[in-house]
């Protein structure tokens, strides 16, 4: 019984690591390639009537990175009298929404919105769909409280938009900020670029699926309007909005022209509470449409659902199973007949793992440092299994507030001041 076990959770291991492996050929291939438009995009956005683009920014007690962020807003490269930034302080028992007025005072296209009544106090979703209901732009664009976007971000978005007609939606690329601060942020910044370049950058290449990441994306207003906003009960308000997105029989475009920069957890309790959300509200989309996932329009959606499904639920109790046959095998003879081949497969998996990261670090400048190589052999072995565990407790919150019907509150990422020496240097 126990060698029929390992040898299905070895091959659960095997689909995933081939999988991203064949996403990583992609992803490589799309950084090659994506740039090529540019220069006609560009011409068409000189030469027509810019669409009116709103900026929403959803904020709760923000005050230690709403000033830097808001700069950068005043910096975005985009006409000023087609471009409205909104701060939406939603609840806020801080300075942010005086900040915001300051900044609103010295620019005039920079407007403070406080949520108000059933909008007030109930995440970030509501918070968005406030400030849609207060504004009119015919391109909404989306950040997160802690992100500087670069000048040309919004510009580049709203190019990718403008000049893709079956896209719905374009969403961008985003650095760590705080990559050098510990060794947490170090290992999210392996995380994020490998996402990037694998999950977003290689599924667009080869399936024309990319998904919503919460901030640095531009989307129509019509979409917004058909689809009635934001999901209020989703805790990962994004992933829920793209499969809605692809239902309707749009795509998303991935295009890492359009940057942003964002501080990530620098300890691990801020890092668990937030990927914690992150996996529950994952798993709440999975439950939600695959009960329905044959009445879905798109078939892409329906293959992208299974790989969500395959990964929050059959690869990690593949992982898990093979781990607890390996720890129980130490203490109890299991007989396990695969003996040897099975280090020889795990030495493969890992040789696997650690070639699907240096592809992605690769593509980014300067990424591919030694440092940067022993902390993704280091994080194979810790920061890898650190999922485990918190997939496993955020699947059981995640039923909890199911079966409790339980509403969603906004699940704050506790900020960190950022030194202006480490700012864009790693």
């Amino acid at each position: 019984m126990a060698n029929y076990l390992f040898y299905i959770s070895l091959a659960f291991i095997w689909i995933m690591l081939l999988y991203h492996m064949f996403l990583a050929q992609g992803g490589y291939r799309h950084f090659k390639t994506f740039e090529k438009v540019i220069p006609k995009w560009e011409q068409k956005m000189n030469e027509m009537d810019l669409p009116t683009v709103n900026v929403f920014i959803p904020a709760h007690n923000e005050e230690v990175v709403i000033k830097q962020t808001l700069t950068a807003m005043s910096r975005l490269y985009y006409p000023k009298d087609k471009l409205e930034v909104i701060l939406i302080a939603d609840n806020c028992s801080d300075r942010t929404k005086e900040i915001g007025e300051e900044f609103a005072a010295q620019f005039p296209f920079i407007r403070v919105v406080e949520t108000v009544g059933e909008y007030k106090g109930r995440g970030k979703s509501s918070a968005l769909n406030f400030a849609l209901k207060e504004s009119k732009g015919e391109i909404i664009v989306v950040y997160d409280a802690d992100n500087t976007p670069e000048r040309k971000a919004v510009w580049n978005l709203v190019m990718g938009l403008v000049n893709d007609e079956g896209a719905a939606a374009v969403v961008g690329k985003f650095r760590v900020i705080n990559a050098a601060s510990t060794w947490l942020t170090k290992f999210i910044n392996i995380e994020t670029i490998t996402f990037q370049w694998l999950a977003q950058a290689g599924r667009y290449f080869w399936f024309k699926i990319a998904t919503i990441p919460g901030t640095n994306f531009a989307i129509r207003r019509s979409i917004l309007d058909q689809l009635n906003g934001w999901d209020t009960s989703a805790l990962t308000e994004d992933t829920e909005l793209t499969i809605r997105i692809y239902n309707l029989g749009y795509y998303i475009r991935f295009f890492p022209a359009a940057v942003t920069w964002e501080q990530e957890p620098e300890t691990f309790k801020v890092w668990w509470r937030q990927r914690t959300r992150w996996a529950r509200g994952n798993q709440y989309v999975v439950l939600k449409f695959l009960k329905n996932l044959l009445r879905l329009n798109s078939r892409k959606m329906m293959f992208d659902l299974f790989y969500f499904f395959f990964t929050y639920f059959i690869f990690f109790f593949g992982v898990i199973l093979s781990n607890a046959i390996f720890v129980v095998n130490l203490f109890h003879e299991l007989d396990l007949q695969i003996g040897s081949v099975a280090l020889v497969l795990w030495g493969m998996a890992t040789l696997l793992f650690l070639t699907e990261i240096m592809i992605a670090l690769s593509i980014e400048k300067n990424q591919l440092t030694t440092g940067n190589i022993f902390y993704t052999l280091l994080m194979y072995f810790t920061y890898s299994q650190m999922w485990i565990v918190l997939v496993i407790n955020a699947l059981f919150l995640e039923l909890k507030r199911i079966i409790r019907k339980e509403e969603s509150v906004w699940y704050k990422t506790e900020r960190f001041s950022v030194n202006k020496k480490e700012e864009k240097t790693v």
